[in-house]
């Protein structure tokens, strides 16, 4: 029987990535959608809150997809978890450590599956630059992550709210990259974040970790084409690079050849296990990175941005 599934969200990550996986995947049924406005070519039922979708798909529904900006993920997950359901968490799972932790808590209590997805994770590269340095030392860490805000996020004010990430929303791709192919934890040393004066959240930011020269520039001011890369070198003279957000890696100069592979696709798959065994599983170590930054960053106020 099929994975009877709801998407809780229905902005462009949902529309663009999450619909078409779903209906890609034989082991899910997408029976239902809960948004604050109907989404169009959609033949399922629409709900306006989470609330009652869980009431009018009682016995009808077995996990939901959280798709809402993370400053309400929690509540929602919460409410879903309660109710039986399996949940699957857009990037960022939450909006702080805390609520991860505490869904984490229920979810295990409950046994309801969780899955906190991280896209970039599932990216073609990504497997086999984790092979590549296993077992190394690393020399050096650089990730530049260059876009711009207005191509990638038209009119989402909440990016730019208190909880919204700001440049962090893309940012944290880099960084459950980075942590998922590294052998080591990345510890956040400084940080400088950039942020226009009429905005909460910052436009820019800097991280320089413990460890020889490893680094981290985000920028949503780029109007040149996307930078999406990590490039690390080894002390056992490797260098390794990953470019396009995970989609090409080289070594050594080298490109490799990669399977074709879409994110969403594989991240559903890896959720129907999920579903099937009741498990919790949750990746907390790209947020901590962003809190951390937050926490030790300083503050530089730029121009405002509209």
């Amino acid at each position: 029987m099929a994975i009877r599934i709801a998407i809780i969200g229905f902005g462009k990550i949902a529309r663009d990535q999450h619909v078409p996986a779903i209906l890609a995947d034989p082991r899910f049924e997408l029976v239902a959608v809960a948004s604050v406005e109907r989404p169009p070519a959609l033949e399922v039922p629409w709900f306006a809150s989470t609330a009652e979708l869980i009431e009018g798909m009682r016995g009808q529904l077995d996990a939901v997809a959280v798709c809402t900006p993370p400053q309400v993920r929690h509540a929602i997950a919460c409410d879903a978890i309660a109710a039986g359901l399996a949940v699957i968490l857009e990037k960022p799972p939450a909006g702080t450590l805390g609520e991860i932790d505490d869904l984490e808590r229920k979810a295990q209590i409950a046994r309801c599956g969780l899955y906190a997805a991280w896209h970039s994770q599932h990216a073609a590269a990504v497997q086999d630059a984790r092979r590549l340095l296993e077992d190394a030392t690393i020399a050096s860490l650089n990730i530049a992550w260059f876009e711009d805000v207005r191509k990638w996020h038209p009119g989402q004010d909440w990016i730019w709210s208190v909880g919204g990430f700001g440049v962090f929303d893309p940012g944290i791709n880099a960084l459950s990259i980075a942590t998922h192919i590294l052998p080591e934890p990345l510890i956040v040393k400084e940080a400088l974040l950039i942020e226009p004066e009429n905005r909460q959240a910052p436009i820019a930011a800097s991280l320089t970790f413990a460890g020889n020269a490893s680094r981290a520039e985000f920028d949503w001011r780029h109007e040149e084409g996307e930078c999406w890369t990590i490039h690390v070198d080894t002390e056992e003279g490797q260098t390794i690079v990953l470019e396009e957000g995970g989609a090409r890696l080289s070594a050594g100069g080298v490109q490799l050849p990669l399977p074709e592979r879409g994110e969403y696709n594989s991240i559903y798959s890896a959720f129907a296990e999920v579903v099937e065994k009741r498990e919790v599983v949750v990746d907390r170590e790209p947020l901590r990175i962003v809190a951390d930054a937050f926490l030790v960053g300083s503050r530089v106020r730029a121009e405002p941005f509209e």
